[in-house]
């Protein structure tokens, strides 16, 4: 398949590239300091994500949320986060890892390849997976790495070990007073009372999260300036590969054998052939878990999508 710079996979993802460029030249020409990485790393995490998610789930029409559509989609992915959580060992970092496998720039590269190749149906198909992406894949991976530093704190602590049910409840406590299902599950119960959001309240929402995905991809570039690429890109493009080629293959797998065809199997493998997302790389700064790492994969993931993606498209054809 010819690329020409019209076309929506150069389209979508040339500028997460651009974008990824610029914050490795800021951090090469030291525009920012290290110590200001975890500053903005905050900010992204705890203002802008927070704006946009609430937002997305407080003006989510839910009558027209086809949950069935998407069901298979979030099946395949969490057992697929649950497989690679087990064949790599059970702990936090582990997790972050597993995350990044499954977890799809949906947002800035999705929606507009979508709306490119499929057009306003393709884009309902997306919104209505979009709607649930965070809650379901960023929910479960929160509960289950919390439950898993819970246990990582105990043992390093040489403390005795606290009931299973002690520990489970504190790591879903500590799962549901967070900076991503927080604002998810609040905007979810805005939502039910269908009073909308006032523009007065709506619009700095939207200028905020709309922030998000250049500012935080910027971020990628200034960490990526201060990681050792060199010693990390075997597992970024094993991580890479997972994502843009496992990923779809076992998506496109399941859909077929569950009898999902048309625009709505399309959609689900373009966006699980998509590259890792900006939030992977948030986890892993707030945990402090494969940092350099998964800041690798982000960026060498979005060049492979640039192969994978027209491959998916061309077979979808």
């Amino acid at each position: 398949m010819a690329l020409s710079f019209d076309h929506p996979v150069l389209s979508a993802l040339l500028p997460v590239v651009v974008l990824i460029g610029i914050g490795f030249l800021v951090g090469r020409m030291k525009l920012i300091r290290g110590e200001a990485v975890r500053d903005l790393s905050n900010l992204v995490f705890l203002v802008l994500v927070q704006a946009l998610l609430f937002r997305s789930m407080a003006t989510a029409q839910l009558d027209r949320l086809d949950l069935r559509s998407v069901a298979l989609y979030y099946v395949v992915a969490g057992l697929m986060f649950l497989a690679l959580l087990f064949v790599q060992g059970l702990n936090s970092r582990s997790a972050v890892l597993a995350l990044a496998a499954i977890f799809s720039n949906t947002l800035m590269i999705g929606v507009p390849l979508v709306q490119l190749a499929y057009g306003e149906d393709g884009l309902v198909h997306l919104f209505t997976l979009i709607s649930m992406h965070a809650l379901v894949l960023l929910t479960l991976a929160t509960v289950v790495i919390e439950l898993l530093v819970a246990r990582e704190q105990e043992a390093a602590g040489g403390r005795p070990r606290r009931h299973i049910g002690a520990t489970v409840a504190q790591a879903v406590k500590n799962a549901i007073f967070h900076p991503v299902p927080l604002p998810i599950i609040a905007g979810f119960l805005y939502a039910l009372t269908g009073l909308g959001l006032h523009p007065i309240v709506e619009r700095p929402l939207k200028l905020l999260g709309d922030a998000f995905g250049p500012v935080a991809l910027v971020l990628v570039g200034v960490t990526l300036a201060g990681t050792a690429i060199g010693a990390h890109w075997r597992g970024a493009l094993l991580i890479s590969v997972l994502k843009t080629v496992l990923h779809p293959i076992l998506m496109a797998l399941a859909g077929w054998a569950f009898g999902v065809r048309g625009l709505p199997l399309a959609v689900m493998v373009v966006a699980a052939s998509l590259p890792v997302g900006a939030n992977v790389f948030l986890f892993s700064q707030r945990y402090h878990k494969a940092e350099d790492l998964v800041t690798a994969s982000v960026a060498v993931s979005a060049v492979i999508a640039l192969i994978t993606v027209p491959v998916a498209l061309a077979l979808l054809a």
